[in-house]
C-alpha cells in the first residue's frame, strides 16, 4: 500500500509528527482500517522520543465523518460484534494519544461528526478552521456515543450542554464551539495552515517533560479526591524540579533569556 493510500498517514518533520486520517473520498469516516491505522500511529508517536508534538488532522473538506455506517451494514446480524472490535480499537488509539508524552494538537479543517467530535476534543490544543462544524450524529443512527466523548464532552462543555448536544444532534458551528470550549479557537480558513503550525512549533520547542507531567495530572483530576489530586500535583512538581528542563527554565529565567527545552527532558 502506497503512503498515499494509507488511511492514516505519517508525516515526520523534525520534532512534529503529524497524523493525517485520509480517507477523503469517504470524509475521513472510520473504518476497521483507519482504526487499526491510527492506533499504529499513536503507539509510533507514543514511542518515538524524538518526536515532541503531535498534530491529528484530516484530509479533504471534512476532518471525520464519524463511523462509517456502509460498513456498518455491510456487517448485518454482526453489527455487535463489528462494533465492539471497530470501537474497541479505536478507544485504544484514543488512550494512546491521551496518555502519551508529549502534546496532541488537533487541527480541525473541516465538519466533525460523531466520533471525529470525539477525536477532535481529545486534543490539548484543538484549533479549528472556520468552516467546521460539529455535530454527536449518533442518535441519528440509533447508537450511543465512542470514542471518549461521553468523558471528553461533559469536561469540556458541562454535564448540561453535554446532554443537549448529543442528545439533540444539533449542529455546534465553530465560532460557538470556540466560545464553549469544545475548541481552543477559531481561525479564518486562509489562516489555518499557519496557525496551526505556529502552535505546533511552540508547543515541539516547550518543556516536553513538564507537559507530560501537566496531562497525566489533567486526566487524572476528573476522578481524584483533592487530597489525592494534591499529592500527586507534590510528586510530580518534586519529580520535574530534578529535571534538566527545570534547570534549563530556571537558568534561562535568571539569565533573562528565552529558555532551550532541546534536549533536556
Amino acid at each position: 500500500m502506497r503512503m498515499s493510500e494509507a488511511p492514516v498517514t505519517v508525516a515526520i518533520d523534525g520534532a512534529i509528527a503529524m497524523l493525517t486520517l485520509n480517507r477523503p473520498a469517504a470524509g475521513n469516516t472510520v473504518n476497521q482500517a483507519l482504526a487499526d491505522a491510527l492506533l499504529d500511529a499513536a503507539i509510533q508517536c507514543d514511542n518515538d522520543p524524538a518526536i515532541r508534538c503531535v498534530i491529528l488532522t484530516g484530509n479533504g473538506k471534512l476532518f471525520c465523518g464519524g463511523g462509517d455506517i456502509s460498513a456498518f451494514d455491510a456487517a448485518g446480524d454482526q453489527v455487535p460484534a463489528f462494533l465492539s472490535r471497530l470501537a474497541g480499537t479505536l478507544h485504544m488509539a484514543v488512550s494512546r494519544l491521551l496518555r502519551m508524552g508529549k502534546p496532541l494538537l488537533v487541527a480541525v479543517n473541516g465538519p466533525a461528526a460523531g466520533a471525529g467530535l470525539s477525536l477532535a476534543i481529545a486534543g490539548d490544543v484543538v484549533i479549528a478552521a472556520q468552516s467546521a462544524h460539529f455535530i454527536a450524529a449518533y442518535g441519528s443512527v440509533g447508537l450511543t456515543p465512542d470514542g471518549g466523548m461521553s468523558w471528553l464532552l461533559p469536561r469540556h462543555v458541562g454535564l448540561r450542554r453535554a446532554q443537549e448536544i448529543i442528545l439533540t444532534n444539533r449542529k455546534v458551528t465553530a465560532d460557538e464551539a470556540a466560545a464553549i470550549g469544545i475548541v481552543t479557537r477559531t481561525v479564518a480558513d486562509d489562516d489555518f495552515a499557519a496557525e496551526v503550525a505556529k502552535t505546533a512549533r511552540m508547543l515541539a520547542d516547550g518543556p516536553t517533560g513538564a507537559i507530560a507531567g501537566a496531562r497525566a495530572l489533567l486526566l487524572e483530576s476528573a476522578s481524584s479526591p483533592l487530597e489525592a489530586q494534591l499529592e500527586r500535583e507534590t510528586r510530580s512538581i518534586a519529580a520535574a524540579g530534578g529535571s534538566g528542563e527545570c534547570r534549563e527554565g530556571v537558568a534561562a529565567f535568571l539569565g533573562r533569556r528565552k529558555p532551550d527545552f532541546s534536549g533536556d527532558a
